[in-house]
């Protein structure tokens, strides 16, 4: 399913419509601010997600102009919103849920921007039928089930250039270098705590059942490079910035 929907300049939304509008479409993960009015000011993370943006923003071009961006698992539209402040010509975003999507449908309007949004999972980016110059997989990888799956299908189907990759870790910090292969009878390696690891949540993960996985930093790079990403830079502690390899 395609939204879409009639960008208002800004200005057009009072103060009151919008609060009413935030009361509405809650509760919000993403805490934007629209018109002055904060949609998610209790957030447990604080001002989430621009502290996190904040830490990594002077890694993405500050110019945009010419570059198509696809945003998944869009949430209420943070990421969307600012890559189109940047200049992109064009912004997808997606996501599985219809009420974040509403959330972020109703704050591009809010902010003037015109961005496209479809309901649709990572597993269904096949059907974009496109690839893009940016990718961004934020806060995505541990809520599936099948993580290294969407990996391969962003190589494959929409990751022209770079992808923008943001995962919680959990774990180990530290990496180290492993041999090409090991022997069947070799044991000890699986002990280091620096060996590529996730830990699978049964149940639940900070109250939530959707934290299926939660890796540790060598994972992460692991799984990446097994996609077929190259890993260019690590400029927050839970940011890649990597490059699709053919």
């Amino acid at each position: 399913m395609q939204y879409a929907h009639t960008v208002r300049r800004p200005g057009e939304w009072s103060r009151s419509e919008i609060a009413r509008k935030v009361e509405e479409l809650g509760p919000w993960f993403h805490n934007l601010v629209l018109g002055g009015v904060q949609t998610a000011p209790d957030h447990f993370l604080g001002d989430y997600p621009s502290i996190k943006w904040r830490s990594f923003s002077q890694s993405i071009p500050r110019d945009l102009k010419g570059k198509t961006v696809l945003d998944i698992g869009c949430n209420g539209g943070f990421y969307s919103i600012e890559m189109k402040r940047r200049g992109a010509d064009r912004v997808v975003g997606i996501d599985h849920d219809e009420d974040y999507l509403a959330q972020a449908q109703f704050a591009a309007e809010v902010c003037g921007v015109d961005i496209e949004l479809h309901c649709l999972s990572v597993y269904e980016v096949e059907q974009l039928h496109e690839t893009f110059d940016i990718v961004l997989f934020m806060g995505v990888f541990y809520h599936l089930r099948y993580p290294l799956l969407a990996l391969d299908l962003l190589h494959e189907h929409v990751v022209k250039d770079l992808l923008v990759f943001q995962s919680m870790l959990r774990g180990e910090k530290e990496t180290a270098h492993w041999d090409q292969d090991y022997p069947f009878s070799e044991q000890g390696v699986f002990l280091d705590p620096r060996f590529p690891c996730m830990h699978f949540i049964e149940k639940e993960y900070a109250g939530d059942p959707t934290n299926w996985w939660i890796p540790n930093r060598a994972c992460v790079e692991a799984m990446l490079r097994s996609a077929g990403f190259e890993i260019e830079s690590n400029p927050e502690s839970e940011v890649y910035l990597c490059r699709s390899k053919p």
